[in-house]
């Protein structure tokens, strides 16, 4: 009988804060993904402050940053969450971002041909739209595929309770970018 390896797909970002409508968002579309049959991991708050900020020296690489690395290396897909902060992403996701230069030798450098969802919450639509650009911008950079489904949520009204998003279009939406990912990855 003849297996079909689930396809990978890490989720990475959120704030320091796990409860953050950023890393609920991610969870939501994460559980969409591991619905559709995918093997799932969530490298979020924790994990996102145990790392140290990014040296291109791999000597200084910790245990998360070590983690890190080889979640991106073995990561058929990605689903990429950042709070849009002051106009852009996170300074801790772009931290995190910043260690897939270790793959830079990799036969599969950066995110070579990886898809790649993008979700990003804020207070207030303008920082939605210039964060979610921004990070097609280092998708693109590190020559992955960022899906057509870009999910932007002004999350001011706090529309993410224990895990739950309570408008339905933007649940919707998180699912539907899982899907994007997850039909890309299953091609691979």
């Amino acid at each position: 009988m003849n297996s079909v390896k689930k396809p990978f797909i890490l989720g990475l970002g959120g704030t320091t804060n796990p409860q953050s409508s950023t890393e609920q968002a991610l969870a939501i579309s994460l559980q969409a993904a591991a619905d559709a049959g995918a093997e799932v991991e969530l490298f979020g708050a924790d994990r996102l402050k145990a790392l140290p900020h990014y040296r291109s020296d791999p000597t200084g690489l910790n245990d998360t940053g070590k983690a890190l690395v080889e979640l991106v290396r073995r990561a058929d897909g990605v689903l990429l969450s950042s709070p849009g902060y002051h106009g852009t992403i996170s300074g801790l996701v772009k931290n995190a971002i910043d260690y897939i230069e270790e793959t830079s030798g990799d036969d599969r450098t950066y995110l070579d041909g990886i898809p790649v969802g993008l979700i990003v919450t804020a207070h207030g639509w303008q920082a939605v739209g210039s964060t979610l650009a921004a990070l097609r911008s280092i998708v693109h950079s590190l020559r992955g595929w960022p899906t057509p489904m870009g999910v932007g949520i002004n999350a001011m009204g706090g529309m993410f309770q224990n895990g739950v998003c309570s408008d339905d279009n933007v649940s919707e939406q998180l699912k539907l970018v899982a899907r994007q990912v997850m039909l890309k990855a299953e091609a691979r």
